[in-house]
């Protein structure tokens, strides 16, 4: 099981206090540090069931220069949004928690926290 955090988010810091408490098994990956490559982003997508506009974070900074809001939603720009998150990885959601059966959830919640725990 992999956690993607930013240690500066409390949602993330959340995650991490539950499965320490619950003893899990996990690598933490600071994702804004260790920069997923589009490829990877893919894989995680895939994983997670969804689109890249799914899990970027539309609130910030960098997403309102890129105008991401505006940008189609169709899987002729799917390209554009991951280049986006891996070029400003601040736009990925957070925490998303890679499951042992090979699936992922963003766990911002506990209970999707427990979900990939039980996975």
């Amino acid at each position: 099981m992999e956690i993607w955090i930013n240690p500066a988010c409390s949602k993330c810091r959340s995650a991490l206090a539950l499965l320490d408490a619950e003893g899990a098994d996990y690598t933490v990956r600071r994702y804004l540090e260790d920069v997923p490559s589009p490829e990877e982003i893919r894989a995680v997508l895939d994983r997670l069931g969804l689109e890249p506009w799914d899990i970027t974070r539309t609130q910030e900074a960098a997403a309102k220069e890129l105008g991401v809001k505006e940008w189609a939603r169709d899987a002729g720009a799917r390209e554009r949004w991951i280049t986006a998150l891996a070029e400003h990885p601040k736009l990925i959601q957070r925490p998303i928690i890679t499951a042992q059966d090979g699936s992922a959830v963003v766990a911002r919640t506990d209970e999707a926290v427990r979900d990939a725990l039980g996975r």
